[in-house]
This record gives C-alpha cells, sequence and structure tokens, in this order.
C-alpha cells in the first residue's frame, strides 16, 4: 500500500476513533470513565494532528480555504449559547448545578441506590 494511501486511512481510523471516544465520554455515567475516554479522545485527537502535519508537509493533504474569523467567532458563540442553554434546562429538570459537562451528584445518588451502570 503506497504510504499516501496508509496515511489516508489511518486519518480516517483517528477521526472514527476519537468519534467513537466521544461518544463514550458523553454517555458515561461515572466520571472516572468518562475522565479514562476524554483522555482517550484527546490522545487521539493530538496523534490526528501529528499525522494530518505530517502528511501537510509531504503536501498529500491539501489544505481548505480558510474561513473569516468573523464566520468563526459567530459559530463559537452560538455554539456556547446553546451550552449554556442546555446546562441551564437541565439545572431545573435536575435541580442540581452542572459544571464540566456532567451532574456532580449523579454517581452518590446511583450508589445509593445500589445500581451502578458503567456505559
Amino acid at each position: 500500500m503506497p504510504e499516501k494511501d496508509l496515511l489516508y486511512t489511518i486519518v480516517a481510523d483517528l477521526k472514527r476513533t476519537s468519534r467513537e471516544y466521544l461518544t463514550a465520554a458523553t454517555e458515561s455515567n461515572c466520571s472516572s470513565v468518562r475522565q479514562m475516554f476524554t483522555n482517550l479522545t484527546n490522545d487521539t485527537l493530538r496523534l490526528q494532528g501529528e499525522v494530518f502535519t505530517l502528511m501537510q508537509q509531504q503536501t498529500e493533504y491539501s489544505l481548505p480555504s480558510q474561513a473569516p474569523r468573523s464566520e468563526l467567532d459567530k459559530h463559537v458563540q452560538a455554539s456556547k449559547k446553546t451550552q449554556q442553554e442546555s446546562r441551564q434546562f437541565v439545572s431545573q429538570k435536575t435541580g442540581n448545578d452542572i459544571q464540566n459537562g456532567y451532574i456532580p451528584n449523579a454517581e452518590q445518588q446511583q450508589s445509593q441506590s445500589g445500581s451502578t451502570q458503567y456505559m
């Protein structure tokens, strides 16, 4: 297999793996499992960036045109607004403050009920 094809395959696998890890982190109800998948996601994204840089240096991967900064800022602000609204909604429904994307007392509530599930 030519090196170019191998690098494209590796990048595609890293993209898929990072999506799977992100899904696992998102769906996990245990903070230690969530942290493990978050770390795996970050490591996978870092490796994907290194492979991308290698491909770019070898001119195997062409860059798309750059988006205007104002357009990026607009999307970032919209995402932050959606995140804040989601946190407020969940906080209202559960009566818990949400920090770092999870409900702090959820594990304690589950361990008291006697059924801890790891997703």
